[in-house]
């Protein structure tokens, strides 16, 4: 299982093969036995399979290709809903219209995705995260009719690889791992740490058909502007107030 997940890597490229309900199954059952908070699951899946109902979310994933060649589509939702429906069928009072409480399935619902994630490699499917979830939340929310209090957080396509992927490119431990306290790096750090990761001839490729001096100049003008970074947060932000978390 190590060597898995050190050798892994992102899957865009699907064939037509469906991935089978018992197998989706036994995937979900391995996902859901993930610490959580107070054990109280709070998040919820939508699995989308249908050729109609990708091509409906496929707009609010910037048209991403593998959202209509794989064979599923996971929503993950941090879903405080379902909990606070069940704790006042018992005549509990729930508290979970905040924050605080979206904060606890949030973590609860990354969790499950990356754990259903591990055992579907496993199983030798190849999966792709979507960033643009919380991008047009509003969008899926709407199309996959979530109630107040649910809100999807992130979307995971799956299927059987149709090559195989390109290991991951990662930073060295030394620059994610800190012994006893937080170190603050300094230039010469950020410089070391990342000198490989500029040097992969991918990277310096990506850097000149985009006219750029550096790899960083591609994230903070490019692909992760400032502008869109705040426009959607505005997004997400309006979203977290209309499904009731907050006031």
């Amino acid at each position: 299982m190590t060597e898995t997940l050190k050798n892994r890597g992102t899957v865009r490229v699907y064939d037509d093969r469906p991935v089978d309900d018992a197998l989706l199954r036994e995937l979900f059952e391995a996902a859901f036995q993930a610490s959580n908070t107070g054990n109280m699951q709070l998040y919820s899946v939508v699995v989308t399979r249908s050729r109609e109902g990708r091509e409906a979310l496929a707009p609010a994933h910037f048209n991403q290709p593998q959202v209509l060649s794989a064979a599923v589509v996971l929503t993950f939702c941090a879903d405080v809903s379902r909990y606070s429906q069940w704790c006042r069928q018992r005549q509990a009072c729930p508290g979970f219209d905040n924050v605080q409480s979206l904060v606890y399935a949030c973590i609860d619902t990354i969790i499950a995705a990356q754990t259903l994630c591990v055992a579907a490699e496993a199983k030798g499917l190849g999966i792709c995260y979507l960033g643009t979830t919380t991008y047009n939340v509003g969008q899926i929310i709407d199309c996959l009719q979530l109630p107040p209090l649910v809100v999807p957080l992130t979307t995971i396509t799956l299927g059987w690889p149709k090559e195989a992927p390109s290991v991951s490119e990662r930073l060295p431990l030394e620059a994610i791992v800190h012994e006893e306290y937080y170190h603050p790096y300094s230039a010469a750090d950020i410089d070391r740490l990342h000198e490989a990761k500029e040097n992969l001839p991918a990277n310096r490729h990506y850097v000149d058909i985009n006219h750029k001096d550096n790899l960083a100049q591609v994230f903070c003008d490019l692909r992760y502007t400032k502008k869109d970074n705040e426009h959607f947060s505005t997004v997400f932000i309006d979203a977290l107030r209309r499904q009731g978390f907050l006031k």
